[in-house]
């Protein structure tokens, strides 16, 4: 556990090092869970969207596109749940004073039997070397499913105790378990009470006459209020998604974990929206499709799990998390959930307003069914960036530290370096700057010997570094140099754009998801 605390503490402060993202109000000391994302990080992030973005909505011919306001009308909210059911479990410590949510401290001690289980995994891989079967031992060691049944059956009765709102066995849970307070140590808890996590806010001019309103937690309903809009406008046939990128507002009272649990977020989501009745077979079909996305990116096929829920949302007749390896273990990356009708009924009887589909096929109306694909953007941006973040050695002896970003997501792809800051090569670097950048996201970088400026952009994550030297002016070839192998090669200036457009385009990472 020291371990990834340590690991996670260098990716905090290498995100703020190298300009991913700053704490927010920094200079004010700061606004607990809220971050903003600095030169490199906003890049990165709105590679990330674009990624989503184009797979889902520009390869798929019945998926489309919306972006809904972040205020809507306050019945929206009173229509899907959230004023009466959107809370969360929390639990104060009486000594230390802190609060926590309780279903996480439950989780983040499953989380520890997780850990024990890569202990056992490791120690026997390094026992048996080459010939290890980790699959088989996983199924057949007695000591790894004995921490699989009980995490799994500790899990399923929290599930059962939150839909059931007993939270009396909640903190029995808690107390049977023997969990401390993480700050504290001691085990002195106070009972489980829910707590609302919508901001409310007013519109109106005057304080009298002023709406009451709320940021909305989630941007689902936006698509849900415009499904006819949509589906009429587009001429829309069942089945058809409608996609949205967006920001959403919670009032997480245990924010944590950097950009993992924040108060102001993204989301990426999709409602897929199907005939009754096939909702479980495209539910099984999505899960397949968005972890097949995510594997697309190169993260290592072993940070990723399906956790399928105990516990089900209202809406809900099947629900499953892609969970994804962070530094503090596995957690939510992406939910993938079959909504049923809930939400299209519910606004359907709180509008008045008929919200259904007429199948040609059937001769029927109905309200569809929606499945649902939902990926935190932030969460996705500590994913991508945690696990790019490696420290290598090298064979004279010293140390790297090197963003590995997959290429189509890095935010500068190219960094171009005259040798020396003289004798014309600072002209022909800055000219090649200027022919690459209509394609590409380039710098130029003159400062230090180019040893050091190598480093600076592999812990920057800039897939490519192309030197101008003075063999250059005779002969118009470049060194060229890949981030992750420290491989060089010598090639013609007007090689660089296909070079660079072959490892960082779109079209190819995007193959891989087909």
């Amino acid at each position: 556990m020291a371990k990834q605390e340590d690991q996670f503490k260098k990716v905090v402060s290498h995100a703020k090092e190298y300009g991913y993202v700053f704490q927010s109000s920094e200079i004010y000391d700061g606004l607990s869970a809220v971050y903003d994302y600095a030169q490199n990080g906003v890049e990165l992030k709105k590679n990330i969207r674009e990624y989503w973005w184009k797979s889902m909505v520009q390869m798929n011919d019945n998926i489309v596109g919306l972006d809904a306001a972040i205020f809507m009308h306050p019945t929206t909210w009173k229509a899907s749940g959230h004023v009466d059911a959107f809370n969360d479990p929390l639990i104060d410590n009486k000594d230390s004073k802190k609060r926590y949510r309780a279903d996480v401290l439950i989780e983040d001690y499953v989380g520890k039997l997780d850990a024990k289980i890569e202990k056992e995994v490791a120690k026997a891989q390094k026992r048996f070397g080459d010939s290890f079967d980790k699959t088989q031992f996983i199924a057949t060691n007695p000591r790894v499913l004995g921490y699989q049944e009980k995490g799994a059956a500790i899990l399923k009765r929290m599930g059962q105790s939150l839909e059931a709102e007993n939270l009396a066995d909640v903190k029995a849970l808690i107390e049977e378990l023997e969990i401390a307070c993480p700050l504290s140590g001691s085990k002195n808890w106070t009972d489980v009470k829910q707590f609302n996590l919508m901001f409310g806010t007013k519109l109106g001019a005057s304080a009298d006459s002023a709406m009451d309103l709320y940021l909305r937690p989630e941007t689902a309903q936006g698509i849900f209020v415009n499904f006819l809009n949509v589906q009429k406008t587009g001429r829309m046939k069942i089945p058809f998604g409608i996609a949205q990128t967006g920001k959403a507002f919670r009032n997480e009272i245990v924010a944590r974990q950097f950009i993992f649990r924040m108060r102001e977020f993204e989301q990426m989501e999709m409602q897929f929206f199907v005939r009754p009745g096939t909702q479980k077979e495209w539910y099984e079909q999505w899960k397949e499709t968005r972890l097949k996305w995510h594997l697309s990116l190169g993260l290592g096929a072993d940070n990723y799990r399906f956790h399928d829920h105990d516990k089900l949302a209202h809406y809900a007749d099947a629900a499953a998390d892609i969970e994804f390896k962070f530094p503090f273990g596995f957690k939510e990356l992406e939910g993938i959930h079959s909504r049923t009708d809930f939400d299209l009924k519910a606004h359907e009887t709180h509008s008045g307003k008929k919200i259904q589909y007429f199948d040609p096929e059937l001769g029927e109306s109905y309200v569809p069914y929606v499945v649902e694909t939902s990926v935190g953007l932030d969460r996705l941006f500590l994913a991508v960036f945690s696990k790019a973040l490696v420290e290598e050695a090298l064979e004279n002896g010293t140390t790297r530290t090197v963003l590995k970003l997959p290429a189509v997501l890095a935010p500068t792809k190219a960094a171009i370096f005259p040798l020396v800051k003289k004798d014309g090569l600072p002209e022909v670097a800055k000219k090649i700057v200027e022919e690459l950048k209509f394609d590409f996201n380039v710098l130029y970088d003159e400062k230090d010997a180019v040893g050091k400026r190598y480093r600076r952009q592999d812990a920057a994550g800039t897939p490519f570094c192309i030197t101008v030297d003075h063999q250059t002016l005779t002969d118009e070839t470049v060194t060229i140099r890949h981030r992750d192998t420290m491989e060089q090669q010598r090639l013609p200036i007007a090689s660089l754009r296909n070079l660079i457009h072959d490892e960082v385009s779109l079209a190819k990472w995007l193959e891989k998801t087909k």
